[in-house]
């Protein structure tokens, strides 16, 4: 598939931008902390266990998982930002792989984020990444997701210390999102804005395996 080569190239060609760009971003990002936070409780009332941190870039998110006391492990498409995330947090577990074909067994993690990580999947291709996402967790699992908000698509040509990349943006009404889910099997229980009134919003929803 053409968009998933040009993700790839595109953020292998940014990696050490993006990590150096976003390394302390948290810090600054109280709301996303707290839902971070609550998701981490879920996991554990859910009866704990490994969680996986899908297009989990430098991994920065499976490291502040970690932090919070979660077995999380980071599995992302673009082979150079796994090295970054290794090479920075070395500790941790991170695999090359693709949400369009994750290589997870089965009902083998307690918790799934997907942190702004479904915005250069096509419309199409969704309702199958998210049939994954329900296959690999337990039931009564927790599914994390955050995305920009709104009913258009971009291309971006360049980003993160001005490299060039090939990457179209999606932002999604977070209706259209929850449809999707419920029809993969997930029951929504939770969605909350992010800076509603800045030019690029964003959305979380909270889901769970039904």
């Amino acid at each position: 598939m053409t968009w998933l080569a040009d993700t790839r190239a595109s953020y292998d060609t940014v990696a050490d931008g993006y990590a150096d760009l976003l390394r302390d971003a948290l810090a600054d990002a109280p709301h996303q902390r707290a839902a971070l936070a609550a998701f981490a409780d879920l996991v554990r009332a859910a009866g704990g266990g490994p969680v996986a941190d899908v297009g989990c870039g430098p991994g920065r998110l499976t490291a502040h998982l970690h932090g919070l006391g979660l077995d999380a492990f980071g599995v992302d498409l673009s082979p150079a930002m796994v090295a970054v995330a290794r090479r920075d947090h070395p500790r941790l577990r991170f695999d090359v792989g693709s949400m369009t074909d994750l290589d997870l067994p089965d009902g083998s993690v307690a918790g799934l984020l997907a942190w702004f990580s479904l915005i250069h999947v096509p419309d199409d291709e969704v309702p199958g990444v998210l049939a994954h996402f329900r296959r690999v967790l337990r039931p009564g699992g927790p599914l994390l997701l955050g995305f920009y908000v709104g009913d258009r698509t971009h291309l971006k040509t360049e980003g993160y210390g001005g490299h060039p990349m090939r990457v179209h943006v999606h932002h999604r009404p977070p209706e259209r999102v929850e449809v999707w889910l419920r029809g993969a099997g997930f029951e929504v229980e939770v969605r909350t804005l992010l800076d509603p009134y800045r030019e690029f919003p964003g959305a979380i929803l909270f889901a769970r395996r039904a």
